[in-house]
């Protein structure tokens, strides 16, 4: 169980970007009370990923009760009014599998791995706790203890967490992107049962839901399986509406600094606030995608070869594109100084960088090389069974389709030089946010 966060970290290709399929065709259908199902056959091991997305996440948490969603992800595991708490998780272990849960700004997931004859029983135990959930002050009041333990481990202890917090605020100051997924220590000790019914009845419906199932299956009698275990859960009316305030427009560039004795090496961020696959328009995601491949997707890129082996200002250099979002998104560009060069000085080199190849443009060479380096890439993930779950279950739970998602190859494909000149000019110092972590003396 864990929230999925953002920051420089996150190196793995968008969610929004596998290439279609080799093979059977991918089956989707929805059932009468609004569950949608999608079926990926991938026939070379007898193993199946069942994976269960809800249209919700920390973005949805409301007012002064952050942390929300990812606080139900912890209690979905106590048990329902037909299964204890564990026994599920005890008897997936059993048979050899693997499960696991995580929630995100969009969406929360759960999903288990196992031998493709277990299925029915995953999805009967999916089916339960979508319904019957059981919840008592006993059980919620320790939960919170280890939420807020996990805060404290994971975030309040490490200064790259917490600066990362930080520029994140900075970056939306009114939209909920803003708010970190596992919420904040004082909205988190408040957390009660009452909110967490409230959130479980609101969000987790079958017509809120998506069940992405794939591995060594076939289509229809996958459907009918699911027809028949998520079928008779009653639906609760229209999907949830996701109401979220509107992002301002930077104005000005912000600067966040964090020192602290238990940082050994200093780094480097900056983060731009992007249209997503979901709010942009035409090629704009395509182009931004292709932009954090040029700039920084490995030792060919602009910022590595520059900074890195060019300069020796800094040892490590990259950039990455948070391209799946349901709202506008974030672009991330970092470093780490090589020794005696300052944050100051490897910000003032990445600017000029940025500067530099708007004037110039773009070589087709290069554009070439990182349209077929993404392509290549995703083409090269179809090999994990979970990979292809996941792309397709993030796509879909932030408003995408199986088309955005099959046609994405082709879109990178018609990436222009003028494409990325424009996604270049997204990258307006006004309109983010630089983060410095660094050493300092202890006490």
């Amino acid at each position: 169980m864990s929230e999925a966060k953002p920051g420089p970290t996150e190196l793995t290709p968008s969610p929004a970007a596998p290439a279609k399929p080799v093979g059977p065709s991918i089956a989707a259908t929805r059932l009468d009370n609004g569950l949608d199902v999608v079926v990926i056959p991938d026939h070379r091991a007898p193993v199946v990923t069942h994976m269960l997305w809800y249209r919700n996440g920390s973005a949805d948490d409301p007012i002064g009760k952050s942390g929300i969603a990812h606080f139900l992800e912890h209690l979905m595991f106590k048990g329902t009014k037909n299964h204890p708490a564990g026994e599920f998780s005890e008897l997936i272990a059993d048979l050899g599998g693997q499960e696991n849960a995580f929630t995100s700004n969009d969406y929360t997931a759960y999903f288990q791995r196992l031998a493709k004859e277990h299925l029915r029983l995953c999805m009967d135990y999916e089916a339960d706790r979508m319904s019957n959930l059981v919840l008592s002050d006993e059980v919620v009041a320790p939960e919170r203890d280890v939420v807020l333990e996990e805060r404290r481990m994971r975030t309040d202890s490490d200064p790259a967490d917490l600066l990362n917090e930080a520029v994140q605020a900075a970056l939306f100051t009114r939209h909920p992107y803003g708010t970190p997924v596992i919420g904040w220590a004082a909205d988190i000790e408040g957390l009660g049962r009452a909110d967490a019914l409230a959130y479980y009845d609101r969000f987790y419906t079958p017509e809120n839901a998506i069940l992405i199932v794939a591995g060594d299956v076939e289509p229809q009698p996958t459907i009918d399986l699911a027809r028949s275990v998520y079928g008779p859960i009653r639906a609760r009316g229209a999907t949830p509406k996701r109401g979220r305030v509107a992002e301002p427009d930077l104005q000005a560039h912000r600067l966040v600094t964090l020192a602290d004795p238990k940082v050994e090496q200093p780094s480097y961020q900056t983060v731009f606030r992007v249209p997503s696959y979901r709010s942009g328009g035409p090629s704009e995601a395509e182009a931004l995608e292709v932009l954090a491949h040029y700039l920084g997707g490995g030792q060919a890129s602009l910022l590595f070869k520059s900074l890195v082996v060019d300069k020796k200002i800094a040892v490590s250099a990259g950039a990455y594109y948070a391209g799946t979002a349901l709202d506008a998104t974030r672009f991330y560009v970092y470093a780490v100084p090589a020794p005696g060069i300052s944050l100051e000085t490897l910000d003032g080199e990445i600017a000029d960088l940025i500067s530099e190849a708007l004037k110039n443009g773009v070589s087709d060479a290069d554009l070439a090389r990182s349209k077929t380096r993404l392509v290549a890439d995703a083409t090269y993930a179809q090999d994990s069974q979970v990979a292809l779950a996941q792309w397709y279950g993030a796509s879909l739970a932030t408003g995408l389709s199986l088309g955005d998602v099959a046609a994405w190859p082709e879109r990178i494909e018609k990436v222009t030089a003028a494409d990325l000149a424009k996604a270049l000019r997204r990258l307006d110092r006004r309109g983010s946010v630089t983060g410095f972590l660094l050493p300092a003396p202890a006490a």
